[in-house]
């Protein structure tokens, strides 16, 4: 998939992962909104895809097929909704998507994961 740019104004949950900074955030597929994709990126990083997130889930959890790397994924980033670890409400944002992973199946109420690099406004 070619990288895909995003801009909208949400929620947005930030969190650390290990040596990263990364940013949660939920994207609706059509008008319902009902938050069906979630979107995690590392911040703030002009180099990033977001492929680290994939080799962490691949190195510290476990995981060698790419469906529970995706849902490794997706724990960590609600994981740290769950605890408020840094809730930003109606934060605009600007998200370049590397990929884009299928569950399959809903997962932590999201049938989609996209990965990639985001950027917030400085304050």
């Amino acid at each position: 998939m070619p990288p895909t740019e995003l801009t909208a104004t949400s929620r947005i949950t930030l969190f650390p992962l290990h040596h990263l900074s990364v940013a949660y955030t939920t994207h609706s597929s059509d008008s319902r909104g009902l938050g069906d994709i979630g979107v995690v990126a590392v911040l703030h990083d002009d180099l990033s895809t977001g492929e680290e997130l994939w080799k962490l889930a691949e190195r510290l959890g476990g995981r060698n097929a790419v469906h529970d790397q995706a849902r490794w994924i997706l724990t960590q980033a609600c994981r740290a909704r769950i605890v408020t670890s840094g809730d930003q409400p109606r934060t605009p944002w600007t998200a370049v998507i590397g990929r884009r992973y299928a569950l399959g199946s809903l997962f932590a109420n999201h049938e989609i994961l996209m990965t990639g690099r985001m950027t917030l406004p400085r304050a």
